[in-house]
């Protein structure tokens, strides 16, 4: 029976490199047009239309390769479930340069553990990413995005839009900024607004 190598890799944001991935897989011998990719999808989630198409052009007798266990999942039940599927199918898991075979009970023993080592492993960093951002909360290094107008800017576009010669595609020309960001800044500006009417009534 021929065993044909199935690669699979992902990223969990459009801005991470699938490159290292892609090369490690080549390295183990999976051929470029056998590998299935998955770009802005977290492990955690399982419908991943790259996964799906993976798992699906994996035969029997086929081996099933990823360069790390977290690229697969990142939980023990998505783990176990991906494993199990594959097992059922007569299909071989290769993590790295281990091969696993899901059907063996000493192979799907240490399978299942590296499964929970991989969550625990995304818990920790799920926490400490908790607690830095709690962390810079409380020495006011984390206040959010900046606003892309200055104060100054923002009251100028109110009172070009307030004229009634400017549309927003006008102001977001003008301002080089977006059209959903002249919203968002008019909406601001009209709270803003509304709040300094409401103290110099209270004032009066």
């Amino acid at each position: 029976m021929m065993n044909i190598l199935i690669g699979y890799a992902r990223c969990s944001t459009d801005k991470q490199d699938l490159a290292a991935q892609m090369e490690a897989l080549q390295k183990l011998g999976v051929a470029a047009d056998r590998i299935y990719t998955d770009y802005g999808f977290t492990g955690s989630n399982r419908a991943r239309p790259g996964l799906n198409q993976a798992l699906a052009a994996a035969r029997s007798g086929d081996t099933f390769v990823v360069s790390k266990l977290d690229r697969l999942a990142r939980s023990v039940p998505d783990a176990r479930e991906i494993g199990d599927d594959l097992a059922s199918r007569g299909v071989r898991l290769q993590i790295g340069a281990s091969i696993h075979d899901p059907s063996d009970p000493m192979g799907r023993l240490f399978f299942n553990i590296l499964a929970t080592f991989a969550e625990f492993e995304a818990d920790l960093i799920r926490m400490r990413t908790r607690e830095g951002m709690a962390l810079a909360r409380s020495r006011g290094k984390l206040r959010g995005k900046k606003p892309k107008l200055s104060d100054r800017q923002q009251k100028e576009l109110l009172r070009m839009y307030d004229t009634g010669e400017y549309s927003v595609s006008d102001l977001a020309e003008v301002f080089s900024i977006s059209r959903p960001t002249v919203y968002r800044t008019l909406g601001r500006q009209a709270v803003l607004l509304k709040a300094d009417l409401k103290l110099t009534a209270a004032v009066a």
